[in-house]
């Protein structure tokens, strides 16, 4: 099953980074946040990558094609013109990248990689979020519904500690827990090819009328992810996903190497 991942947004809330680079190239813990995530798939045997581009897609690109040399040793012959590779990161990832515009929705990209993922199912996430989400419990959770869509629904962190009062006395108190207010969209789709159908083109958010529709028809269902999740839409998550990596307990981690 190929995976599908947006990566061609502005990142305007990170603009101190993305004025160089597009949000998914980021780096945490000096990897972009796109490569955590697709070394999640990968733990789980899925690596088959069709990526969509679009503000700064050619910094992807080249992070890309220089993969292998960027985390290996190399010998370099400069009079034969020749480069050796040795050892290092070579992950068994095939990456397709596609230029999906500049300004086009989230829809309208999905949609855009239809002739690249085919008429076979697919999973489908932001190239913003990392989660220790269990794949292969997400996709059984999908086969078993038979519907046209799967998200993963997320309790977002808090952002303060929580409080329980009673009176003037602190009963309870929990560092900055999961939410209870709610679940939101945490990305992680599994996804039928019929979903193109409830996506116009290119000015179609996807997060409105496709989930809104397909939610009316009785075709979306939620996978309830119930511990770590966290998107990087500003500078100060980012440093909450950098100081979890670097402390050494950065839940998103479940590959060994």
């Amino acid at each position: 099953m190929k995976v599908a991942i947006l990566a061609g947004g502005m990142g305007s809330r990170l603009a101190e980074e993305t004025e160089v680079k597009p949000k998914p190239m980021v780096e945490i813990g000096g990897y972009p946040i796109l490569w955590h995530i697709m070394r999640i798939y990968s733990h789980y045997g899925f690596n088959h990558f069709v990526i969509a581009l679009g503000y700064k897609g050619e910094v992807i690109k080249k992070y890309m094609v220089d993969y292998c040399s960027l985390s290996s040793n190399l010998t370099v012959n400069i009079g034969q013109g020749s480069v050796d590779v040795h050892d290092g990161q070579r992950p068994n990832w095939t990456v397709e990248l596609v230029d999906t515009g500049l300004k086009t929705m989230t829809g309208g990209r999905i949609k855009r990689l239809q002739p690249y993922l085919g008429n076979e199912p697919f999973m489908l996430t932001w190239g913003d979020g990392v989660a220790d989400i269990d794949i292969p419990r997400l996709l059984a959770f999908h086969r078993s519904h038979k519907k046209l869509a799967t998200l993963t629904a997320v309790r977002p962190p808090a952002r303060y500690g929580k409080l329980t009062l009673d009176g003037d006395r602190i009963s309870a108190f929990e560092e900055k827990p999961q939410l209870g207010e709610g679940w939101i969209n945490g990305a992680f789709f599994v996804l039928q090819p019929e979903v193109f159908d409830y996506i116009d083109g290119d000015d179609t958010q996807f997060e409105q009328e496709p989930l809104e529709r397909l939610a009316r028809d009785g075709q979306l269902m939620a996978y309830k992810h119930t511990s770590f999740w966290q998107c990087m839409d500003t500078l100060r998550e980012k440093h909450i996903l950098e100081s979890l990596w670097q402390s050494g307990r950065a839940p998103w981690k479940i590959w060994e190497t």
